[in-house]
């Protein structure tokens, strides 16, 4: 065991962000554009995306803030309280991933683990996060480790089969006609080319799903593509939504796997234009409820966070 044991392991939690307010939505626009303002056109859809979830609340933010919260509960129930201290750190938003680091440093923290509330790795997510926390631990003088993934985490994979099927029984007697379409945020179509793992986890995530869930039919897509003017991987859950509507589908429960709380990609992509869009076509759309702060993904998170600090401790 290290000789900094006695202390406190910290623990930055690390997710994408969101702005605090309609007044942040520029910054926040302009800092995922890498420093490029966005056009008034793009700022105003954005905006207008925002106003439409309950009235411009920001979710993200505040479902972020309860599972940091919630991951610190349960570390301590597991490990004895003062063992590990949890701090976040977001990719687009205050606290930045630096930020969360100088935090530990300026508490005496010497070693610490990250884990990014997204089950699935892949280079330019997870990976991203991972290396800026490192080389920002490494600047300040702590020793860091960081969870890669916990996609198949038996606690993750039995709370999402869970919703699965309370969501199933949403359609009553037509529930064994239903469709589950597994979802994920698409990335940029070059990453299979280098080997990526993402879209291979995010089907191992659905298969297993499926599997604890005794689902039987069951198609994975992409959504949420980002305006970039490159290849994104796809189909896009709307071009999978007018392929079923095609095959005679009437009934589809979307279960986002690549997303573990409630925020914009779910509460507009989802449940207003998806939804719009398949009743359009006929089709009865509804949606799992997300993970959040639920226990048995915090407990995925809290075992992930434990075998990481091993890495420390070796």
């Amino acid at each position: 065991m290290s000789e900094s044991a006695a202390r406190p392991v910290g623990v930055l939690v690390m997710s994408y962000g969101t702005p605090e307010s309609m007044d942040e939505i520029e910054a926040y626009y302009t800092h995922i554009r890498r420093g490029h303002p966005p056009t008034l056109e793009q700022l105003e859809d954005l905006t207008a995306r925002y106003r439409a979830i309950v009235g411009g609340v920001f979710p993200l933010r505040e479902n972020t803030n309860r599972q940091v919260a919630a991951l610190q509960r349960t570390l301590d129930e597991l490990a004895g309280a003062g063992r590990y201290v949890c701090y976040q750190g977001l990719k687009h938003a205050k606290p930045f991933i630096e930020d969360g680091i100088a935090a530990m440093a300026k508490d005496g923290i010497r070693e610490a683990v990250g884990i990014v509330l997204t089950p699935q790795y892949s280079s330019m997510s997870v990976g991203s996060y991972l290396k800026r926390a490192k080389d920002e631990a490494e600047k300040q003088g702590i020793a860091f480790a960081g969870v890669e993934q916990y996609h198949l985490h038996p606690e993750l994979i039995s709370a999402l089969a869970k919703r699965v099927a309370s969501g199933l029984d949403k359609f009553g007697d037509a529930r064994g006609d239903a469709l589950v379409l597994f979802s994920a945020h698409s990335l940029p179509q070059r990453i299979v080319e280098i080997g990526d793992p993402y879209p291979e986890q995010l089907l191992e995530t659905s298969h297993a799903v499926a599997s604890a869930a005794d689902v039987g039919r069951w198609q994975f897509t992409w959504q949420s593509a980002g305006q970039t003017g490159q290849p994104w991987l796809g189909p896009d859950i709307l071009e999978t939504l007018e392929s079923l509507a095609r095959e005679g589908i009437r009934s589809v429960l979307v279960a986002p796997v690549g997303f573990v709380s409630d925020h914009l990609e779910v509460l507009y992509d989802i449940d207003i234009e998806a939804s719009r869009f398949a009743s359009e076509r006929g089709i009865r759309l509804e949606r799992i409820e997300m993970l959040n702060d639920d226990p048995q993904y915090m407990r995925a998170l809290a075992d992930s966070v434990r075998a990481a600090e091993k890495e420390l401790a070796g």
